[in-house]
């Protein structure tokens, strides 16, 4: 579908076959970004990785992410910050429910604050929050989600510009950036702090110890000669920009909707605890192995991501130079809009798409790490995510830990789900979702 959103062009890929065209012939010429009044203003001038333009400097900066922050081996070096949040979760819930038969809890808010506490921890090396207990951090990084998909007038009519400062929206762009610049030159400057006291431990333990400030401080410091670039500090601070946002909302999202789903479908939800139970059996936590053998849940997952993209539109692209696509004629500089919502209900690929099957998953080869396209919440090509093995270690290991301990369902007053939504980067919902706990006894089978 074309359009033309003021003066610009723009196209929306809603089919698994132009997106395989894309991937095939074309990946280079679509994997440019787009770049908007709000990227511009919190991205650091786009020095991130997510929403830098293609070339040579973003090509390293995403190899530095995929080797250094975001590797398999280093995301299971996160574990045990996994299992220690989870853990305090678990807690803080068997305290709600006391001596109580059940108690109603604002999950969302549980979710939220373990993802970013986990991510904070990963990212950062510590939990940041306020006396009050709540993470003003995490809900900085909402906003900044909802602000980087905001309309500004300016991006589609550049002579109406103006009219950004005088809603006030300019403001509120700068405002938010300027809190989490102090925020960021707050936690390099400690660590650096850190780094120049030295340490006298075994490096090869310590490096399993480092978050991703001390990582990125690292191949800052070794510089051109080891990576091949020059890390400056806004582009460090953008880069931090994506991994937190990128992890944190991503995850609470995902979990969001994986519980309203559940909810709405308590067969697939006494199948998906059943699992788990029998998996843990009688121990006390649940560690990687047992998640590794929980088969359904993880199909559980796949259905959510399909249902549920946590981006429906992806982060746009923008063409590098004219091209050819499907006969069409498509211009250089052309918005290109992914509709993963679409194409992850076409009924010609999915049988009763707008069902929540789980079940569809169990007999397939369909994953959704960019290479099977009727499957793409994170993205494919060049563009893809390389955060989705950081966040759905974290996601697993939350749904798995209050599915395994808990019996959920609707508090009495309640007969139905709000499916509202809020619409920023992520899609999540606009309310909270309270739902009513119970402490499970493995004894009462």
């Amino acid at each position: 579908m074309s359009l033309q959103l003021g003066q610009t062009p723009a196209i929306v890929v809603s089919s698994v076959d132009v997106a395989k065209e894309i991937t095939k012939n074309h990946d280079v010429v679509f994997s440019n970004r787009p770049q908007t009044t709000s990227e511009r203003i919190i991205m650091y001038g786009c020095k991130d990785v997510a929403f830098a333009p293609y070339g040579e400097e973003w090509r390293q900066k995403r190899k530095m992410c995929v080797l250094e922050l975001l590797s398999l081996k280093r995301v299971r070096s996160f574990q045990f910050i996994r299992e220690e949040e989870v853990a305090e979760m678990v807690g803080s819930i068997r305290e709600a429910c006391g001596s109580k038969k059940e108690t109603c809890l604002n999950l969302s808010e549980l979710m939220i604050a373990t993802s970013n506490n986990i991510v904070s921890r990963c990212v950062l090396g510590q939990k940041y929050d306020n006396p009050d207990g709540h993470n003003s951090f995490g809900d900085l990084g909402r906003k900044m989600m909802r602000e980087l998909a905001a309309f500004s007038v300016g991006d589609f009519f550049p002579l109406l510009g103006w009219i950004d400062f005088l809603t006030g929206q300019i403001q509120e762009f700068k405002s938010t950036f300027k809190a989490l610049d102090c925020f960021y030159d707050k936690v390099l400057e400690e660590h650096r702090r850190m780094m120049k006291k030295g340490n006298n431990g075994d490096d090869s333990q310590m490096d399993n110890k480092k978050d991703f400030v001390d990582l990125l401080l690292q191949v800052q410091e070794e510089g051109v000669h080891n990576h091949g670039f020059h890390l400056s500090n806004d582009n460090l601070k953008a880069i931090l920009m994506d991994v937190f946002a990128g992890g944190g909302d991503t995850t609470s999202t995902l979990l969001e909707w994986t519980f309203v789903e559940l909810i709405k479908n308590p067969n697939i939800m006494n199948k998906v605890q059943e699992e788990i139970r029998r998996v843990v059996g009688c121990k006390p936590k649940i560690d990687e192995n047992d998640i590794n053998q929980m088969e359904y849940m993880k199909c559980v997952i796949k259905e959510t991501l399909r249902f549920h993209p946590p981006a429906p539109l992806l982060i746009p692209r923008e063409t590098l130079s004219d091209v050819k696509l499907k006969g069409y004629d498509i211009p250089s500089k052309t918005k290109v809009f992914l509709n993963a919502w679409t194409i992850q209900r076409d009924p010609e690929i999915w049988n009763n798409p707008n069902e929540f099957i789980p079940e569809r998953f169990e007999k397939s080869q369909v994953d959704f790490m960019g290479q099977h396209l009727e499957l793409i919440p994170f993205g494919f090509g060049r563009r893809g995510c390389v955060g989705i093995s950081f966040a759905i270690a974290s996601t697993e290991h939350i749904l798995a830990n209050l599915l395994c301990w808990f019996n959920w369902k609707l508090p009495n007053n309640m007969e139905d789900i709000d499916m509202g939504e809020v619409w920023g980067l992520t899609v999540c919902k606009k309310e909270p979702l309270h739902l009513q706990a119970k402490l499970y006894n493995h004894m009462e089978i």
